[in-house]
């Protein structure tokens, strides 16, 4: 059954309820009301009937009761104490006496009413004392107040299954504007699961609660349309990934066995140009090493992290450049470090320090310095290279890409994409830019850093062996 018939016959049977017990509640107080009229007649007769006591007393003979006659309409009787009918006022119809009757002739008492039936009849029937041993009863016709009765029931019987139609009616044009919403979410739940559409949305109606479950059925839609598109450019990544490492690894795999099998008929070369072929492979091997090692670092990039825990980015960065000066020993630093923390993984913020600060020094020129600033939230690294040209400006942070300043040179093009990757981990991000007087700036944003008092370094020096040197080029220096 479907929500619309069942929303009508809801609306149909509630007012059919509401009509059925009005019906019977007006049946009942007219009832009682018309009933109550008849008693006020029947009290009004006993009033007249009670002016015969003076004309009777208790041993006036029956026919005299006859002759002086009840002065009234209806139906009348006069009952002794044994049960005889002393006199009535229609001698075709005797009223039934019932032991109350003949109760209230002995003994007096208060008068009451009753219903009874005579002769397919129906009496209301009023019993009284009427003066000593002797009762009276009163009896007035229902037929007119039954034949009202009947036509009200009928008339009140049409009346409810007219409104019972007209509430169905109504109901069915209420459910079919209540389901209208409904049905639009249907049609386009539908239309989402046989087309895999996530752009149709629903126009809420309102603020009740179809217009609610329309507001929150849009918004399930934008968080599966978001989670698709998160899929599919991870997918899309995964793919670029794997295609852009197979033709990466492809040169140097391919260049390493071609000198292996060189070096297979070792026996008829030179020593020097043996030797200087496995100086070659040496390289190549390590080549592929951080190629793997980058690589794996990016697959990973979508993993669960490690837990975080609070990182003094100064003191990780005089780690990373005492490191980077026993690699570069003819490259100074210029350190201007201000001390300040910030929650992270303490591995991975070091390898994309380590990525910026190697990548400035690959492209400086010999005896140049390389700048590394911390201020606030920011991470800054400077080089004195040739600079990033305008078209390869944008895209230094992407996976494998190597612009023309670096197609010469070292390095696998992951470096950069490692940074901007831990710099969305941190939930900040990585610029790259062309500063006044040349070279190139790199930008590292850590939303959430925090500047430590000069009171907390002695503590963060003692937790690290390297952090005093850390400290100790706080302040701009040149080595």
């Amino acid at each position: 059954m479907s929500f619309r018939r069942r929303i009508t016959l809801a609306s149909a049977g509630a007012v059919a309820i509401a009509i059925l017990f009005t019906s019977l509640l007006n049946t009942t107080l007219t009832t009682k009301q018309l009933r109550n009229q008849i008693d006020s007649q029947l009290q009004h007769k006993g009033r007249g009937a009670q002016r015969l006591r003076e004309l009777l007393r208790p041993n006036t003979p029956r026919s005299a009761i006859i002759q002086a006659g009840l002065p009234m309409t209806g139906y009348q009787q006069l009952v002794a104490t044994d049960g005889t009918v002393v006199a009535r006022s229609v001698p075709a119809v005797t009223l039934p006496i019932t032991d109350a009757t003949l109760r209230l002739a002995r003994q007096g008492g208060a008068r009451f009413f009753r219903t009874a039936r005579v002769n397919g009849i129906h009496l209301r029937v009023l019993t009284e004392p009427f003066g000593p041993g002797r009762a009276i009863e009163l009896a007035q016709p229902m037929t007119e107040t039954d034949k009202l009765l009947n036509r009200l029931m009928r008339v009140r019987v049409l009346v409810g299954l007219a409104g019972i139609a007209l509430a169905a009616l109504f109901g069915g044009m209420v459910a079919a504007a209540a389901v209208r919403p409904l049905r639009r979410l249907t049609r386009a739940a539908e239309h989402v699961a046989e087309t895999r559409d996530l752009s149709e949305r629903i126009e809420p109606t309102g603020e009740d609660e179809i217009g609610r479950l329309a507001v929150s059925f849009n918004a399930m839609l934008d968080a599966l349309e978001r989670s698709m598109n998160a899929l599919d450019a991870s997918v899309h990544a995964q793919r670029q990934l794997v295609a852009d490492a197979s033709h990466e690894l492809r040169t140097p795999v391919t260049s390493l066995r071609t000198n292996i099998e060189i070096l297979q008929r070792a026996e008829r070369m030179d020593p020097h140009e043996r030797q200087q072929l496995l100086n070659d492979v040496v390289q190549q091997i390590e080549e592929l090493t951080l190629l793997m090692t980058d690589l794996i670092d990016l697959a990973r990039g979508e993993e669960p992290q490690e837990s975080a825990e609070d990182v003094r980015v100064d003191v990780l960065v005089g780690e990373v450049v005492e490191a980077a000066r026993g690699r570069w020993p003819s490259t100074p630093f210029l350190l201007d470090l201000q001390p300040a923390a910030v929650s992270g993984v303490p591995r991975r913020l070091q390898r994309a320090v380590s990525n910026l600060i190697d990548n400035a020094v690959k492209y400086s020129p010999p005896g140049e310095p390389v700048e590394v600033t911390i201020r606030g939230e920011e991470l800054a690294v400077r080089d004195r290279g040739p600079g990033i040209s305008a078209a390869d400006l944008p895209h230094v942070f992407d996976r494998f890409y190597r612009g023309a300043e670096a197609r010469g040179r070292p390095g696998s093009g992951l470096g950069l994409a490692i940074v901007r990757q831990v710099a969305d981990q941190l939930g900040g991000s990585v610029t790259a830019e062309k500063p006044d007087g040349g070279g190139t700036l790199m930008r590292l944003h850590l939303p959430g850093a925090e500047t430590v008092a000069a009171a907390d370094e002695p503590r963060a020096a003692a937790r690290s062996p390297e952090a005093g040197l850390a400290l100790a080029d706080r302040h701009r220096t040149t080595v």
